[in-house]
Parts: C-alpha cells; structure tokens; sequence
C-alpha cells in the first residue's frame, strides 16, 4: 500500500513537472485560421474541393441492397431534411440532442432566471454482468442521455402505462435506457415509474430515439455484446412494450468485426426511412413500411428495401484508426453529416448513398457534429478525444476542436488544446457542443477534458467567427458528459454541465460564472436532458436523479 502511494505521488509529481515545462516551451492552445478555397453559401450544394475528396483521405466504399452488392443506387423516394422543416411536433427531447441538427438538449424555457439546483426526486438502477472478461456495466454511461416525452391524450390512453399514469393530466414521461440493459419509464414530476420496466439484456450507453411522428415506437442500441448476445439495433412498440424489429447482429457485410449501435437514429417522415449508423462500419437505412392505427393501437412494420453503406480507409484496421461510427449524424435537406472512431468526418447524399466530401478531422471522434447557419453559410461544429494521436511515452497530445464548412468540408478554424489521455478513458471531448443562441448566439461551448491535468477539465466557450476564447471555466474533474443549455423567457442563456467527480453544475452562459452545485457522489457520464424546469440525467452510481432548476 506504502509503494502504491509513494508511486501515485511520484506520478503526480512527474506530471507536474512535465506540463510546467510546457508551458514555459508552448502555448497550451493555439487557433488556426484557414482561407476558404471556395466562398459558399446555402444556396449552393455540398461538393469537394481539393483536399476533401473522399480519394484524398483513401475512402472506398461498397454497397448492399436488399443482400446484392450494387455499385450504384438511387432511392425511389428521396429523403429531404428542410432546414425550415421541425424534425418533430412531439413535445419533448425526441433524439440525441433533440433534433436532426443536434441542437441541443432543453425543450420550453425557464420559468425564471434561475438560481439554484435541487434534487427531487430518484430512481435506483442495477448493473450487468458484462459477458467478457470480470466486471459490471454499471449505472448510466456516455452518451447516456434521456428521452422525454408528454405524450398525446389520445395516444396515452393506447399505452401500458399504469392506469393512474394514464389518467394524469399532462403526464411528462423520462425514457431511459440505461447500462444495466434495462429501459426505465419515469415520470419526471415526481419520480413515480409509469410503467414495468422493459428488460433487454444488453448495455445501453447511447440515448436512443423515439419516433419523431407521433408513433409510439422507441429505437435502441447497445453499446457492446453481452455473452451470447449480440448487439443490434432493436425497435419496440411502446404501446405494450414488445420487440417489432432487430438488425445488424453479426453482419457479414461488416469490415470491422466489433459491432455496437451508440448512434441515436433518426426517421425520415415524409418516406418512413430508418437512417441508423453502426460502429460496425456500416451505415443502415430501411423503409419501415410503419402501420398504425390510432384508435385501435395496433402497430406492425415490414422492413423493406434495406440499404447498407460500408466504407475502408487506408488507415483503419482492427488494430488502429478503427472503423465505425458512435457519434450522433446530422442530417440537412439529404445530406447525412457523421465521424468515426477513425478521424474521418463525411457528407453522404442520402438517396444515392454516395460520400460527396470527407474531411480529416486527425482523431476518433464521439462528440456529435452540431450544424449551425451563420450568414447564409451552414457550418459543422466538431472535436475529438485523444486516443490515436497520444504522444505513446507522456500520453499527451494536441486535440483540435474544429469549425467546419458543411457546404466543401474545409476548416474554418481549428482550436488546439493540449491533454492528456488514459487508456479506457479517453481525454480531449467526448461530449458534444453547445451552438449558442439567443443572448449567446456568437458563441459554440465544447467541455475538453484531462487539461490542463491528467484528471482536470475545461468547459470553453469559442468566439463562432474567430475562434478565440470568450471564457473558460474550469470544471474541477474532467467531462464527458455533454453539457445542456437552457434559456429564461428573455433569452438569457444557462447552462448545466456535470462531471467525473459527480458535481452538476449551473453556470451563467455569457461569462462562465457558477450560480449552484449538486454532487451526486458518482461520475456523470451520463448526458441530461431538460422539459421545461426539470432535469433528468442519470448516474454510474446506479441512480437516475431529478432536478428543478429554479
């Protein structure tokens, strides 16, 4: 025990050392400006420049439809995301970050201008035994963020909700699938289940989706298999709780042996099309061909025309550089905007499943891209953990945090922070950023964790059109969970930001100042979710929490 101290002081010591002399030699961050090779605007269609070719990064792809290798394709029935179209009229936090465009994860205002947290209320979970090796999935990981829903009257009283659930008036209901391969029905006023708890026997870490139609049908993916049982990616009607589809288990179309379904999905309306990525390194859609009944409740789906996209890099293997996706996709008019684990980032045209440009984005990547408009020009916000890039000897390294071009796929500018990294548990970001609005809206907020310590974390808040720092706050323990921005009726920004050490954090949005603190005695990997006042996020420590902000 005296040696396992003595070396834990001298490590910390060491490392102490090695970043004083860094800063004396370099700067800590650094922003890099890039000319634009090619002016744009919305008007125009995403396409290549020299250096975003998917050639240039050596991408190949192959393509499956319905069991045949084709080599070219074009959808029977486009799919279009109009950025003036809402991804949903459901009330509530539908997808990963809410919408196509990942905006963020609040849905309705404040009440007030808030001034504290408090706890309310929570729920116990369990753990899974993991089906390698010695251990547990335990509590609620990354990405971990909940769903939430008010449901229709009409379709409430079609579901297996709890007769008294079922009779409250305006009954806000938290879905969540959580690491113990359970899916958890909460509602969010007070804490009470509404309904049986649905057992799936896998580790969920990614949000899951629910359709963003109206109809009660929930997605789900695994992180990870669990014994004999392999991940996939699962759809369940949520008028009984029953499984109406599962795919991708084991697919041999997959280049990379690993599988796991982190992405949220997402639905196109208007063509009933499933788009669903997989760290398999394939990327699924399927017509539903959905049917539903809206006064009777019956719900079927027959899944047909099921085209898979795979790709290979020159740098992928089993070994480095791995391929697949974990990440969240964007999704503009018919453009799929998503990175993988190795460094890549792709604009893929949807209805002919064709990679249009591929940007180097240097590291595995599993923060979302969020998509934002400034002047008529659309933009792609995102950065990477440090994992590939790792200095191999001080398990340091430079991580960028990037503004893209959605239009050519060219760097805006690149911000640098320098961290360090630990096997397993990755530094750099994990999280996904925040595109400010209202009284924030020159703003994007990007949580870097393990800087300037191995076991320290930063939120910053980026200039949108320089780059430069506006504020940072440092945030004690580092962060993987992605922070949530929530706004008073007069457009003044918050934020909430929770970290490794269990702290949820309240902060004014304009300057970074802290306004209340919880600790919940467990790491927050997870990421919340917010209706209105209330916050629902959930714990490693096996206890999913809520909290009003007031």
């Amino acid at each position: 025990m005296k040696t396992s101290r003595w070396f834990r002081i001298f490590m910390m010591a060491l490392d102490t050392v090695v970043l004083f002399f860094l800063r004396i030699f370099r700067r800590f961050d650094k922003v890099y400006r890039y000319e634009a090779l090619e002016r744009s605007n919305i008007k125009d269609q995403p396409h290549p420049v020299k250096g975003t070719r998917q050639e240039d990064l050596g991408i190949e792809c192959d393509l499956e439809v319905d069991g045949v290798i084709r080599q070219e394709y074009q959808r029977p029935q486009e799919i279009t995301f109009p950025l003036e179209k809402p991804y949903t009229d459901m009330e509530g936090i539908v997808t990963f970050r809410g919408d196509n465009l990942r905006s963020g994860a609040a849905y309705g205002t404040l009440s007030a201008q808030p001034r504290k947290l408090e706890k309310t209320w929570s729920v116990s979970t369990g753990r899974l035994q993991k089906g390698y090796g010695k251990g547990f999935w335990t509590g609620s990981g990354w990405t971990g963020q909940p769903l939430i829903v008010r449901w229709a009257p009409e379709l409430r009283k079609l579901m297996n909700i709890y007769p008294h659930k079922k009779q409250k008036e305006g009954l806000t209901e938290a879905i969540y699938s959580t690491m113990d391969g359970n899916v958890y029905f909460i509602d969010i006023e007070d804490g009470e289940k509404t309904r049986d708890d649905l057992f799936v026997g896998l580790p969920f870490k990614g949000a899951g989706a629910l359709d963003p139609r109206g109809i009660p049908m929930l997605y789900l993916g695994p992180g990870d298999s669990c014994g004999d049982e392999p991940a996939r990616g699962f759809i369940y009607s949520l008028i009984d709780c029953k499984k109406l589809y599962e795919f991708g288990a084991n697919d041999p179309f997959a280049l990379r042996k690993f599988h796991g379904y982190d992405s949220s999905v997402l639905v196109a309306e208007e063509t009933d099309t499933l788009i669903a990525p997989g760290e398999n390194g394939i990327l699924y859609t399927m017509k539903l061909n959905t049917k539903f009944d809206r006064e009777t409740g019956e719900l079927s789906i027959d899944p047909s025309e099921i085209v898979k996209l795979r790709y290979k890099t020159c740098r992928s293997s089993e070994q480095s550089y791995w391929l697949g996706m974990e990440d969240s996709g964007v999704m503009w008019n018919n453009y799929l905007y998503i990175a993988d684990n190795g460094g890549n980032l792709m604009c893929i045209d949807m209805n002919t499943m064709k990679i249009v440009w591929a940007q180097d984005v240097v590291d595995d990547t599993n923060g979302s891209p969020v998509f934002s408009v400034e002047e008529d020009v659309p933009y792609i916000y995102i950065a990477t953990s440090l994992h590939w890039t790792a200095s191999r000897r001080l398990k340091l390294g430079d991580v960028p945090l990037f503004k893209i071009n959605a239009i050519t796929g060219e760097y805006v500018w690149k911000h640098t922070y320098l961290c360090n990294t630990v096997a397993g548990i990755s530094g750099g970001v994990q999280a996904t950023c925040i595109n400010g609005k209202h009284n924030i809206s020159d703003l994007v907020i990007f949580p870097v964790a393990r800087t300037p310590q191995v076991r320290a974390g930063i939120l910053v808040a980026l200039d949108k059109k320089t780059g430069e720092e506006a504020w940072r706050y440092h945030t004690g323990k580092y962060v993987w969970s992605s922070p949530v921005d929530v706004y008073d009726k007069d457009g003044n920004a918050y934020l909430v930001v929770c970290n490794s050490a269990g702290d949820m954090d309240l902060l004014d949005a304009r300057t970074g100042r802290l306004l209340s603190r919880l600790n919940f005695g467990a790491n927050i990997e997870a990421s919340p979710a917010v209706f209105g006042d209330m916050l629902v996020v959930g714990t490693r420590g096996q206890e999913i929490v809520g909290v009003k902000i007031s």
